[in-house]
């Protein structure tokens, strides 16, 4: 006899979502993301609305994934209904993510592992830079590096799927806690990004997951609250709801490179997009991703963010993570929408089972793809001892770790993460040439971002004491190493016998009277850190530094007036002291990783020329950034979260330029101790008779072929106008015709080159405009339009920093 908790669960599979359903009424935009007023709003309450999409789409093996789609069918040909029905549930194991093995078929099962800058839930593995920093460099070779030094380390932890790369959140908000995992507040920068990491995850053969999809731009109120029994709702998610225009050119369109790089897997979010949980919202997951952008992989959900069975299932899901009996949160503890109850509606004939063959179809064929049947490591039994996720008394079944344990994968990855960490600090001040230093005979240092770490490698949001590499949450890393400022710069001053005193008590710093401590004399330099932590799960709540940090540097600027600021930061910080004088040159280091100190220290002595350019934009204050996080209702309606992504197009730089808004530093901007200019700019075309709208091709990977065809090629001539070598960002800004819809911003990056440059050297270098990025996207005619007339195109060396201007007319009028 079923107990009652399992009829529980499968009265809950069975059941239709009411998040799925469609109602009637008139919306904010005609379009194929509007928001609807439902029918019932006593009962349902005001929320957005997306059409259906069913049933979901077969895997075809397009893009080349053919002979691996051949091999996932005749492996699901071998399995039971229950072994199918696991193959869809994660378990509790060793792993993040657990898909358990079915020994009969020599399948091992697959380990799926955290997170966007390092293995985490292991032992001797690297702490990367995060994904801004990994922005900030402008550099498509060091994120293909990165990207490719993190796959050798998952694989050689035996994970076969990484939890990385994130381009949701792509920055909407300048607050969310989580945009510090993702690239940068642009969808191309990001997509770019995104691009590079996933092939070089998966030449490891490691399956890359882009995550997570989508309108996930904020952290609080991402899950429901509710009661401690999992099943009583009383507040939904925050409902994302954005427009369809919206949708394609900023949200979606980092995914769409994510889809054409073959990403093996998509995760979707714990938010609720325009009324409808984003894990079985069919118009997204089968509508947008698996039709219009030919996704071959598989949707896997964040961990808990499945609400509904059969919803789930038709909406678009292929596997529930982490599944049942884990210990991480109320919401899955009590069990699985999946599991045995896949089993029971195939057998009551609710499900019908080649709709869960395709889910296993959709899992297996990118392990098949990557070879992973096929040498494959197997799982490094330490990650068992360290995972809390799912702590070994909760285990079910016997995975077998017979492996070596606490291997090491780490490599030479220390030089990589030092080399990326120097090229990701911003250089956004430096009066009267103070960096690079000089070797000075006297350097003082304050700040609790400078010294080590006091509570433990994993730092947490009141840990006071000790320098800040990396955010936390899921995105976090626990490094074996972490080298501090205080300790590269000593180890690195006494090259030049240089004396170094230093203080890391802010409090002390800021009520101290400074002149009494100085020994013997005023030093030459100050150098300040400051931090400000951001992470999973909750949202950040001012732009300013951590821990009293304007305090400190209006303390040491009192007394000091040769003072060099550092930050390490999430990303955008309001910086007031930019305006002190004796403020006399700025770093923006962000999270660098375990070799934190060595990477800073390369810039600050010079041995590295900065090149890195900001990924988002610095402005005079708090109140001059627009879409704030939503964060409380003053209702107890259950569907009340609402957020209305009003401001459509206009995020970041696209907002202040839109705005006419003075910016303190633009989206772009970063010094050097050298300078460039930017000439001769030219344009070649490369397609004849170019017409408004794609010729309609088959679906591939990534969408229509179409789109992603080059039409332009733009080159400029850039030159080291300055007195030592050094490198530069050369980037292109399209403005639209006057006949593109309202709402379009004044320009939007479509390309950059990052080159290096001997003194006195040019180089030409070259950006590819393709259809996509010459169009937007129509919602009535729900495609991509080339408008007509003449598009400006703008190189410099940041978004307001424009150099050479030119112009092309695709479409006459």
């Amino acid at each position: 006899m079923a107990s009652a908790r399992s009829i529980l669960l499968s009265a809950l599979l069975l059941a239709p979502s009411i998040h799925a359903q469609n109602f009637g009424g008139s919306g904010r935009d005609a379009d194929a993301f509007s928001y609807v007023q439902p029918l019932n709003t006593t009962i349902l309450g005001p929320y957005g609305h997306v059409p259906a999409v069913y049933p979901s789409p077969n895997a075809t093996g397009a893009g080349g994934w053919d002979e691996a789609l051949a091999k996932a069918l005749a492996f699901v040909a071998e399995l039971t209904v229950e072994e199918k029905a696991w193959m869809v549930t994660g378990v509790a194991g060793p792993c993040i993510g657990n898909i358990a093995p079915i020994p009969r078929l020599g399948f091992t099962g697959l380990c799926l592992q955290d997170g966007p800058l390092s293995v985490r839930a292991t032992d001797y593995a690297s702490t990367f830079s995060a994904g801004v920093s990994a922005a900030a460099t402008w550099d498509r070779d060091i994120l293909y590096e990165r990207g490719y030094a993190l796959g050798e380390e998952f694989r050689g932890k035996g994970a076969h799927i990484a939890l990385l790369p994130v381009c949701g959140p792509l920055g909407r908000s300048a607050y969310s806690g989580r945009n510090w995992e993702g690239f940068a507040a642009d969808p191309y920068l990001t997509g770019v990004a995104m691009e590079e990491t996933i092939k070089a995850v998966q030449d490891n053969g490691v399956q890359a997951t882009a995550k997570h999809y989508i309108g996930n731009e904020q952290e609080t109120q991402r899950n429901p609250s509710g009661s401690a029994d999992g099943f009583t709702v009383d507040q939904e998610s925050l409902s994302a709801n954005i427009d369809d225009r919206t949708m394609h050119e900023l949200y979606l369109w980092p995914f769409a490179n994510a889809v054409r790089a073959r990403v093996a897997s998509v995760l979707c979010s714990y938010n609720r997009l325009n009324g409808t949980y984003a894990c079985e919202n069919s118009k997204a997951q089968n509508g947008i991703l698996k039709e219009e952008l030919g996704f071959q992989g598989y949707i896997m959900s964040d961990w808990g963010g499945v609400h509904s069975g059969m919803s789930s299932i038709e909406g678009g899901l292929d596997m529930n993570m982490p599944g049942g009996l884990g210990t991480y949160g109320q919401y899955w503890d009590a069990g699985s929408y999946f599991g045995d109850n896949v089993t029971l509606a195939i057998n009551n004939g609710t499900l019908d089972e080649t709709r869960l063959n395709d889910m296993i179809v959709r899992i297996m064929t990118p392990y098949y793809h990557l070879g992973q049947d096929s040498g494959f490591p197997a799982v490094d039994p330490s990650g068992g001892d360290i995972n809390t996720f799912s702590p070994k008394s909760t285990w079910r079944i016997d995975f077998n770790l017979t492996s070596e344990r606490s291997r090491d994968v780490r490599g030479n990855h220390g030089e990589l993460i030092r080399k990326h960490g120097a090229a990701a600090t911003v250089l956004l001040k430096n009066e009267n040439n103070a960096l690079p230093l000089k070797a000075p005979k006297s350097i003082a240092i304050f700040g609790n971002d400078a010294g080590d770490v006091t509570q433990g490698f994993l730092n947490q949001v009141n840990y006071e004491y000790g320098t800040l590499h990396v955010g936390g949450g899921s995105g976090t890393g626990r490094p074996t190493y972490l080298v501090t400022p205080l300790e590269a710069i000593k180890t690195r001053a006494a090259q030049d016998d240089a004396l170094v005193q230093y203080w890391l008590n802010n409090t002390l710093i800021t009520s101290s009277e400074m002149p009494d401590l100085w020994i013997p004399k005023l030093p030459e330099v100050c150098i300040v850190f400051l931090k400000t932590w951001a992470e999973e799960g909750s949202d950040r709540q001012s732009l300013s530094v951590d821990w009293d940090g304007e305090e400190v540097v209006a303390s040491v600027t009192k007394y000091c007036n040769n003072t060099v600021v550092v930050t390490h930061s999430s990303g955008i910080n309001i910086l007031p002291f930019a305006d002190n004088p004796n403020v006399t040159a700025i770093l923006a280091a962000h999270y660098p990783g375990q070799e934190s100190g060595n990477a800073l220290v390369d810039v600050l002595y010079g041995d590295v020329n900065p090149s890195a350019k900001l990924p988002y934009t610095i402005a005079f204050n708090s109140s001059d950034y627009n879409a704030p996080p939503t964060t409380a209702v003053n209702t107890t309606g259950v569907y009340d979260w609402q957020s209305w992504f009003d401001e459509k197009l206009e995020i970041d730089y696209r907002y202040f330029d839109a705005q006419n808004i003075s910016v303190r530093y633009e989206f772009g901007f970063g010094l050097s101790y050298t300078t460039f200019d930017v000439a001769d700019l030219a344009v070649e075309p490369l397609a004849a008779n170019i017409t408004a709208e794609p010729e309609a091709l088959d679906i591939l990977p990534g969408g229509n072929p179409a789109l992603w065809e080059t039409l332009y090629n733009v080159t400029v001539s850039v030159s080291n106008t300055g007195e030592v070598e050094g490198a530069t960002v050369a980037q292109l800004y399209v403005g639209f015709p006057d006949s593109t819809p309202a709402g379009t911003p004044p320009k939007q990056l479509r390309g950059f080159a990052k080159v290096n440059l001997a003194v006195g050297e040019s180089k030409q270098v070259g950006f590819e405009l393709m259809r996509r990025d010459l169009s937007y996207w129509d919602v009535v005619r729900q495609d991509w339009i080339i408008p007509s007339g003449d598009f400006v195109l703008s190189v410099g060396l940041s978004s307001r920093d424009l150099r050479q201007v030119g112009s092309v007319t695709p479409i006459s009028a």
